[in-house]
């Protein structure tokens, strides 16, 4: 079975088994209003993408992993659209019917939820009888969802290229991190840096959902990896298509076309990622190598170059 990690741009971060159904039929998108940002047959593995790709978007994280969500046989027949879930009956029978759903979660353009007994008291609460059946009720997805948000059951924090861009973990935590030496926590298998950037402690259930926040160039080895890039490229492809890519940035300047030359300079900072990644090193070892290096230096400008003495 293929699981696909799908991107709804400034809407949602979804994992479904059939696209056609979740995506086009339920939630109205077509081919061309929406990517594909990952496919794999391991639920744990996309299951895990799926949440760090909404961190790193800046999304509101879902309540439970993908993996981890209980589809009852018994369940009810609910209509999903982007704004509204609509429950089969009357608001005079939903309670007992949700009594015996406990468990059944679905998913929404704003969030997955789940029938618990804590979620069960709001809905009630907040049930509207349709105004085109009413044998039938709804509640609002946004609102419901912002439910879980309340409860804090995961901590949002905006990724590098979420609208607002980066944020950091808030101070409280920051600190508490930092008073940590580096070798207290483990990086377990999902974690390829060695940065020690996840802060799950030694002897701790390991959760992703609690690693810190991403950056641009996590997300470019996130993106490499999905292709496999790491594990069957090599660095004498990733230097040739360097050189293609200055080329291009050379072509641009001397056309004077500014867009081309910013796309031509994030091309060359993805290669050279990925070059670095092939190499053993991450690029930011790479960066502040080389910061260390110039920040000691001394000189002159000369015909429009630095010249160090």
């Amino acid at each position: 079975m293929t699981y696909y990690l799908y991107h709804i741009p400034g809407k949602k971060i979804g994992v479904t088994r059939n696209l056609e159904e979740r995506v086009h039929k339920q939630q109205g998108y077509n081919e061309d209003e929406y990517q594909i940002l990952a496919e794999s047959k391991d639920i744990t593995e996309i299951s895990n993408l799926e949440i760090q790709m909404q961190k790193a978007f800046g999304y509101k994280l879902d309540r439970q992993l993908y993996k981890n969500l209980k589809f009852n046989k018994k369940q009810m027949d609910i209509n999903v659209t982007e704004q509204t879930t609509t429950f089969p009956m009357p608001l005079n029978k939903l309670k007992g019917r949700l009594m015996d759903n406990i468990g059944m979660s679905w998913e929404t353009t704003d969030g997955d939820v789940t029938i618990t007994s804590e979620s069960i008291k709001w809905i009630i609460a907040n049930a509207k009888t349709s105004m085109y059946n009413d044998n039938r009720c709804y509640v609002y997805n946004k609102a419901f969802a912002r439910l879980y948000d309340n409860n804090n059951v995961y901590e949002t924090i905006t990724g590098g290229l979420a609208p607002t861009g980066p944020r950091s973990m808030d101070e409280k935590k920051c600190k508490e991190y930092q008073s940590h030496d580096p070798e207290d926590y483990d990086m377990p298998e999902c974690c390829n840096y060695d940065d020690h950037r996840c802060t799950t402690p030694k002897g701790s259930k390991h959760d992703c959902v609690n690693a810190g926040s991403f950056n641009e160039f996590d997300l470019i080895r996130m993106w490499a990896n999905q292709r496999g890039i790491y594990e069957h490229g090599d660095t004498k492809t990733q230097a040739l298509k360097l050189m293609e890519e200055a080329g291009e940035i050379c072509r641009a300047i001397l056309k004077e076309d500014h867009d081309e030359v910013v796309d031509g300079i994030g091309d060359c900072v993805v290669v050279l990622t990925n070059l670095a990644e092939l190499q053993g090193v991450s690029i930011e070892k790479c960066i502040n190598v080389a910061y260390n290096v110039i920040s000691q230096r001394s000189g002159k400008m000369v015909n429009g170059t630095f010249k160090k003495d």
